[in-house]
């Protein structure tokens, strides 16, 4: 392993990182409907456990309804079910030939607490970012002690480490406050 292979590796795996913490942050209801909130439940259907997504087609009419249409007519109930099993904050109905859930509008309270959530995620995305830039920082330190590196190869490593970190931390930071930024707009 060389210098410029370690800081590609470490800016790939904060890339990763940073990405990781935005797909949670699509995961937090934030009072609008989207299809995401429902696709990963599991069904109980045919005998076996199946995800939502797999299953139905899900869509969102408005701002505040998804709406879950099962390929199979005959699982509706089994879909309702689950996701009143789930526990996500909404009662499913079964409408026709679909199940409509209406996503409630948030209180200031659980607004607090969802933003106290993502703030939690970006800690430990940042956190993560660290961690990457130590064991890089690290390997080239050993590369150094065999030989492989000098002095100064190290020192310019470490600044480079450096600012990959800052640049993932930012954007972790953006991202956060765009997603607490929708979560307090009512």
């Amino acid at each position: 392993m060389d210098i410029s292979t370690a800081l590609k590796q470490a800016g790939d795996a904060m890339a990763k990182a940073v990405a990781h913490v935005s797909h949670d942050f699509e995961s937090v209801h934030t009072g609008k409907a989207s299809p995401g909130m429902v696709e990963n439940v599991m069904v109980d259907a045919y005998g076996t456990s199946t995800r939502l997504r797999d299953i139905a087609a899900i869509t969102t009419p408005d701002s505040s309804t998804i709406r879950v249409q099962p390929w199979d007519k005959s699982i509706l109930k089994d879909v309702e079910k689950a996701i009143l099993a789930a526990n996500i904050g909404f009662t499913p109905v079964v409408m026709g030939d679909a199940v409509r859930c209406p996503v409630p509008a948030l209180s200031g309270e659980r607004r607090e607490e969802l933003a106290k959530v993502c703030r939690d995620m970006a800690e430990q995305g940042r956190v993560r970012v660290r961690t990457i830039r130590r064991d890089s920082i690290d390997a080239v330190k050993k590369l150094k002690a065999s030989g492989g590196a000098t002095e100064d190869e190290l020192k310019k490593f470490e600044k480079d480490a450096q600012a990959l970190t800052d640049k993932s931390i930012a954007s972790i930071n953006s991202a956060l406050a765009a997603k607490e930024a929708e979560i307090k707009q009512v």
